[in-house]
């Protein structure tokens, strides 16, 4: 059951955490009188919630691979029956830094996906019925060394285990209840980042009117981003955002995109994310139906329009919207095949520089950090939000994928000195950059585009601090064109404001894009 978060404010978990969808994933299809005679003790999901939950507070992760074969059955039992098994080839290791740039299409590998599916068949095949006919389904994904198939047998697990082909193998449908990581289970689960993105009336105090007539959100000058546009507006830098999609009936970020004061760029949108049944699912297309995609492409790059909308931190980039997810946090089977397959989208073009993921989830998908590496091993300078939330905020650390070393992780902070983190704000040793996003008198936060309108809305957490940093990167790569990703992040580095030094919790702190732009 997943739950969908809706909140007051805006910002992330991410995760915090986020929305109940109301879409249904596939329900399990092996019979308990299929299982029951393996005489395999099955574990309950309450049981494998707890331990999630314990490893959650104790590590900060949970990772699939590292469990018990009768663990992963019972989960594989009690949601979908899809396996997610990474592969190689028999005579070669597949490294992180190869993900990608190693064809899947090549003898070798195209071997081990047949030699793995022909293990699962082999053992599972006498067992076929009229309520397992889906075990011989199998998917094989076209760019990324994984392969999907039905699993219903110990057996298969411990061959697997076994095998020198396969990296890695999770169940693809398993949901935990994001309910018993809270304070009080009774209540909802609530984020600065759900989805609710309505017009709000902000106090004049909270941004300033900019030529030709854009609202600059009040953060912007602390930031040095309104300096930095004296010499950089973003323009000919493409950032790729992967959220909830774009509303059809925001103007900024549809026909008036080239507006104002922002011209000669381009917005495209897609849909990653699916619907239906593991083996018969469509898209769903590229219309944000949260709000949060929304609120993130419009802080990255809203045109500096003349109606008195919000302004982008990259006003002249290009952008690139990705609806890989429902909702901030991607905990369906679904959802984290639409994330894998908008890393992978984003990662084959060539003009996309940037990728920003305001969303997240709390533990680790091998699936989706392939995808990652992918999208890395091609130089897309990829951000993702630490986590925001309510309720998990006083043991969570940084959550996935922003726990990986190809992305960087961000996170908010207050206004004022010293560093205090957002009230709803993760932190912890792998945040890379912070961004102002929280006033330290009022609580307010930064401005951005709503789903509809010409009167802004405001958007809080890691969310906005990770759109806000992809945007200054794009302001830096569009002043250094020629430059690579690496030079990139170590500008901002060099010129973030804890620099050299690196806080244990915020990393080298508040990013300066004037300073970065120089």
């Amino acid at each position: 059951m997943k739950y969908l978060i809706r909140n007051q404010i805006f910002g992330l978990i991410v995760l915090a955490l986020i929305v109940v969808s109301c879409q249904t994933e596939e329900q399990p299809q092996v019979s308990q009188s299929e299982y029951s005679q393996e005489e395999v003790q099955l574990v309950s999901s309450h049981e494998i919630d707890q331990l999630i939950l314990k490893s959650l507070k104790e590590s900060g992760d949970f990772i699939w691979a590292d469990q018990s074969d009768e663990l992963i059955l019972s989960a594989l039992l009690q949601s979908d029956s899809v396996l997610t098994i990474g592969y190689q080839s028999a005579d070669k290791e597949l490294t992180n830094a190869r993900i990608g740039l190693e064809s899947v299409g090549q003898p070798q590998m195209q071997q081990a996906a047949s030699k793995i599916i022909g293990l699962v068949r082999r053992i599972q095949k006498p067992q076929q019925n009229a309520n397992s006919r889906m075990v011989d389904e199998s998917l094989v994904h076209a760019d990324l060394p994984f392969l999907e198939v039905k699993v219903s047998t110990l057996e298969v697990l411990q061959q697997l285990r076994a095998l020198g082909e396969v990296r890695y193998f999770e169940p693809r449908g398993y949901e935990f209840d994001y309910s018993l990581a809270m304070d009080n289970p009774y209540a909802r689960i609530t984020s600065d980042s759900g989805c609710e993105n309505e017009p709000q009336s902000i106090p004049s105090s909270d941004y300033s009117i900019i030529a030709p007539g854009a609202k600059s959100s009040w953060n912007y000058d602390q930031m040095g981003i309104s300096q930095a546009w004296n010499q950089s507006s973003g323009a000919g830098i493409t950032v790729g955002v992967i959220d909830t999609g774009l509303s059809p009936d925001q103007a900024m970020l549809n026909g008036s995109f080239n507006s104002g004061a922002s011209s000669g760029r381009s917005v495209q949108r897609f849909g990653t994310y699916q619907t239906g049944l593991w083996w018969w699912k469509k898209y769903d297309g590229p219309h944000d139906q949260c709000g949060h995609g929304t609120a993130m492409a419009g802080v990255v790059a809203a045109p500096r329009n003349t109606v008195g909308n919000a302004v982008g931190v990259a006003y002249n980039s290009n952008l690139i919207s990705v609806r890989g997810t429902s909702d901030v946090i991607f905990n369906s089977g679904n959802e984290k095949d639409g994330v894998a397959e908008a890393l992978v989208l984003l990662g084959k073009r060539s003009d996309v520089k940037i990728i920003s993921m305001s969303i997240g989830d709390l533990f680790s998908s091998a699936k989706v950090a392939d995808a990652v590496r992918y999208a890395h091993n091609r130089g897309k300078l990829i951000f993702a939000a630490a986590g925001t939330s309510t309720s998990f905020t006083n043991w969570v650390g940084v959550i996935f994928p922003a726990t990986m070393p190809e992305t960087v992780a961000v996170t908010g902070v207050k206004e004022g000195n010293g560093y205090q983190r957002c009230d709803t704000c993760h932190s912890g040793a792998q945040v890379e950059f912070t961004v102002i996003m929280e006033r330290a008198s009022t609580n307010s936060k930064p401005l951005t585009t709503a789903l509809y309108s010409n009167t802004p809305s405001t958007v809080g957490g890691s969310s906005v601090a990770t759109a806000t940093a992809s945007g200054i990167a794009a302001l830096v790569w569009a002043k250094y064109p020629n430059w690579t990703r690496d030079q990139v992040l170590n500008k901002m580095r060099n010129t973030a404001d804890l620099y050299p030094s690196k806080n244990a919790q915020y990393g080298y702190g508040n990013l300066n894009a004037a300073a970065a732009v120089n």
